[in-house]
Order: structure tokens, then C-alpha cells, then sequence
């Protein structure tokens, strides 16, 4: 597919992996639309922190993807759509469920009328892997069975089936990408790695996390967001379910303990009780198949673990980034 003159809108813009995203479609040279969410303190999330070159090239439009009139609005002028924009947190999802059936399927659903209804060329639709719970049998390729086991997950495989029905119902050029555990700079301390690092450089001597043996498959924030332009280059991957993952795995306590080490400081590592998820909700072990994902495109991981790690902990240690976060709270 060709790509000169398109003008892509990308929702959760404002977010962890959609700035890096649009940081990329930019110097890749899209014209991009970024929705990001209506706030009345007029956030635009991280794209408040791009330089100007940057933004200047962005056509920033707020709102909310829970609102079909306002989704339509922001959906009318353009010619593709990268749809990131979700609720994320699995703690939080727990004790509020009602908000991510309206955020996750609710707001797919109106993403996905607004594209059908304006013939959007190509619309890629973001999953996780959580999808997957507990994996059954490793390498986990994308016809591995889907398992909710968080109201979390359960929204994002109602939103994954409702997405592939428009693709079977309506011929809707669609493209589902379930990235792994992306991390990286911007990441926000509800996930693992930015919880490690932000305790230990507030100073703090115990490491407080949930449990500490399950295993997860961890990507690079800047490898993920190539993965997104490699399956929209790619007219191969329309109907498709695409995992985003390195087929490497690490426990949460080895992750931990290598982090503490990049670092030179002594902490010792606590499995609080506050953070453990209930039993049953435990995902054990995610470790994701990328064999569709490199046929169907040139997409190849860039950045090693060791490598992403250090990138990460050198944008904490800047201490204007060190700042927006709270290492003394659970943030849920």
C-alpha cells in the first residue's frame, strides 16, 4: 500500500505506545491526525512533551472514543486509522469493569461503525496479549485459545471477536495486533518495569511488586511501534490476528534483579500482598509465537532486552521524566 498523501488518525495518541507511534508516523512522513482524551486541564498526554518540529506536524483533535458522534467527527477526514486508545489496567479493573466494557468494546465498536460507514481504507485494531491468560502451549501463535481471566482481558477479546465480525460481516479492512509486554520510556508505573525502576531510584531499599514467578515476553516500545507500520504496509495482513512478541521470556523476579543490578543500587525484592492478583486471574506465562508477524512482513526486533532496559532507566534517571511519577503508591 502506498502511503503518500494518507492521512491517518491515531487514537491513544496521547498514551504510552501511541506517542511513540505517531513520533514515527511523522518522521515517516504521514499526515497524522492524534486523538487523544478530552480533559479540562487540556493534556495532550505525552504529546505535550514532543518538540515543536514535532508537533507542528500533528493535527491534535480531543475527545472521547466512548462518544460515536464525536468518533465519527474524528474518523470523517481520513484515510486510516490506528486505534490504541484503551483502559489498561488490570487492578483497576477489578473494582471497575463497567468502564472497560464501555472504553474498550463500547469505543471499538463506534471506531469500527465510523470506518465501515466512511470506507476507511485500512483500520488496525490494538489487542494484548493478555488476551491469551495462561499460556496452554508455547510458542503462543494467534489461533491459541482466548481466555478472560480479568475483566480486562475479557473486554479486549470482546473487542478483538467484535472487530474480526466486522471484517467477516462487512469485508471492513481491518487488521487485529496483539502486541506482548511492551516497555520502555513513557510507560506508565501501573506496569512492571517502570514500578522497578521508579522504586529504586526514589532511594528505596524494598521492592515492592505483585508476584514474582510468572514469566512475560518483553518488547521494545520503539520495536512494537515499527511492528504497527510494518502490518499496515502490508496488504497481507488484512483479516488477520498478528502477535507483536520476541519469543524470549523472563521471570518477573529475574527482571527485577537484572534491573537492580543496571542500576548499582541494593534493594531487596518483596512480593506485596496488595499487588498479587486473585489465583485464578494470574496469567503464569506469556510467550508469544512472531512467525506470522515476520512472513507476513519485514518486521525484525532491533533492540535486546539488555539494551532496551538501559534505554528505559537512562529516560527515568532524567529527572524532569522521574518526576511525573509516584513511587511511594500502588498505582493501580
Amino acid at each position: 500500500m502506498k502511503f503518500k498523501n494518507k492521512k491517518i488518525l491515531i487514537t491513544g495518541s496521547d498514551g504510552f505506545i501511541g506517542s511513540h507511534l505517531t513520533e514515527l508516523l511523522v518522521k515517516e512522513g504521514f499526515k497524522v491526525k492524534a486523538f487523544v482524551y478530552y480533559n479540562s486541564f487540556n493534556s495532550w498526554g505525552w504529546l505535550d512533551t514532543f518538540s515543536k518540529d514535532i508537533l507542528n506536524e500533528i493535527e491534535v483533535f480531543t475527545g472521547d472514543i466512548r462518544d460515536p458522534n464525536g468518533v465519527r467527527t474524528a474518523v470523517r477526514d481520513v484515510d486510516l486509522v490506528l486505534h490504541l486508545a484503551a483502559l489498561i489496567g488490570i487492578p483497576y479493573s477489578y473494582h471497575s469493569p463497567d468502564n472497560y466494557v464501555d472504553v474498550n468494546i463500547k469505543g471499538t465498536l463506534n471506531i469500527l461503525q465510523a470506518c465501515r460507514d466512511f470506507n476507511i481504507e485500512r483500520l488496525l485494531v490494538t489487542s494484548t496479549s493478555e488476551v491469551y491468560g495462561t499460556a496452554i502451549k508455547v510458542p503462543i501463535e494467534e489461533t491459541h485459545p482466548k481466555q478472560g481471566q480479568s475483566p480486562y482481558s475479557a473486554t479486549k477479546i470482546g473487542a478483538d471477536f467484535m472487530t474480526d465480525s466486522f471484517y467477516r460481516s462487512f469485508n471492513l479492512p481491518v487488521t487485529i495486533v496483539r502486541p506482548f509486554n511492551t516497555y520502555g520510556p513513557r510507560q506508565s508505573a501501573r506496569a512492571v518495569i517502570p514500578t522497578i525502576i521508579t522504586q529504586l531510584l526514589s532511594g528505596k531499599k524494598e521492592i515492592r511488586l505483585g508476584a514474582l514467578h510468572p514469566t512475560r515476553d518483553l518488547v521494545f516500545v520503539k520495536d512494537t511501534a515499527r511492528g504497527f507500520l510494518e502490518i499496515l504496509k502490508s496488504e497481507k495482513t488484512i483479516g488477520e490476528e498478528i502477535n507483536i512478541a520476541t519469543e524470549n521470556e523472563i521471570s518477573i523476579k529475574d527482571l527485577a534483579e537484572k534491573i537492580i543490578n543496571f542500576i548499582g543500587k541494593k534493594a531487596k525484592i518483596i512480593s506485596d500482598d496488595i499487588r498479587i492478583r486473585p489465583e485464578k486471574s494470574e496469567v503464569e506465562r506469556l510467550l508469544g509465537s512472531v512467525e506470522k508477524l515476520k512472513t507476513l512482513t519485514n518486521w525484525q526486533p532491533k533492540t535486546t532486552l539488555d539494551e532496551g532496559l538501559k534505554i528505559t532507566i537512562d529516560w527515568f534517571q532524567d529527572k524532569k521524566n522521574l518526576k511525573q511519577y509516584k513511587a511511594d503508591i500502588y498505582n493501580v
